[in-house]
């Protein structure tokens, strides 16, 4: 039996801390950013956790 192949375009984008949960950016941080203020560019550069509902799916395609 073949192994499962690991989704890439979900590699790029989620990664999983060492208890399992698993990280992704923040939307809204990628252009434009002359119009945000420093205090929500400062809060756009860390991660935020993916939801309990999403997480089992981006398992299976990360293969964690």
């Amino acid at each position: 039996m073949p192994k499962m192949k690991s989704n890439n375009a979900s590699k790029k984008r989620f990664r999983a801390n060492k208890n399992g949960v698993i990280k992704r950016g923040c939307q809204n941080a990628g252009h434009k950013m002359t119009n945000k203020t420093s205090k929500r560019k400062m809060r756009l550069r860390n991660g935020e956790q993916v939801s309990k509902a999403d997480a089992p799916k981006i398992k299976t395609a990360l293969g964690v």
